[in-house]
């Protein structure tokens, strides 16, 4: 039997922690995020990869906190754009955005563009406090959509439009999308050797 192990999610975001709760549940894991600690520094954001900021996150929380951590950094890269906005997908419309302005702002970029090609990226970090960790990666292609469509999802669900479903990832139920998501892809990588990963936890704590 395995021992039940923490495991912090490096982030405030509720929807995010809803998805991976969601994911990893039937594991012998509890999820916590930092809403369940007192107030921590903040990391800074500033790699240049979703690897980069990936790391730096889990690992910067694993350390402050003394428990393993899990971060993610997800963005949209937008071909004609040059894959903007990428890392600073949160913030493409400024530092306290909401995912409406950044909407709004990636749609007025967007005008008159033919080329609507976009990928969603993902890369998983699971770092110990000792500064270790795992990688885990994934990707997810699709299109800017003209308009937002649907009411689920958070960030840019509303523009990704999914071809193989014919409908952008906020019109998908939550089982929809984790199944085809950049996360949810990344997250199945993770559950497919997720009790190899509470080992090499256990062995590092």
């Amino acid at each position: 039997m395995t021992q039940k192990q923490f495991l912090v999610l490096a982030s405030r975001n509720a929807g995010k922690t809803r998805e991976i709760r969601e994911l990893l549940k039937g594991f012998p894991v509890e999820i916590k995020n930092l809403d369940d600690f007192g107030p921590i520094p903040v990391v800074e954001e500033n790699g240049a990869t979703f690897d980069e900021n990936a790391y730096e996150k889990a690992s910067f929380t694993a350390k402050i906190l003394g428990l393993p951590a899990l971060a993610d950094d997800s963005g949209i890269e937008v071909e004609a754009l040059d894959g903007v906005p990428g890392v600073h997908s949160a913030r493409y419309a400024g530092p306290n955005a909401t995912d409406a302005e950044n909407n709004a702002r990636l749609l007025r970029e967007m005008e008159g563009k033919t080329n609507r090609a976009a990928a969603f990226m993902c890369v998983i970090s699971i770092a110990v406090p000792s500064g270790v960790a795992l990688t885990y990666e994934a990707r997810c292609d699709g299109f800017i959509a003209e308009a937002p469509a649907g009411d689920d999802g958070f960030g840019y669900d509303p523009l990704f439009y999914y071809p193989p479903l014919n409908r952008t990832f906020a019109q998908l139920s939550a089982e929809e999308k984790n199944r085809v998501s950049h996360r949810g892809k990344a997250l199945a990588e993770l559950k497919a050797e997720f009790e190899k990963v509470l080992i090499w936890i256990g062995q590092r704590l």
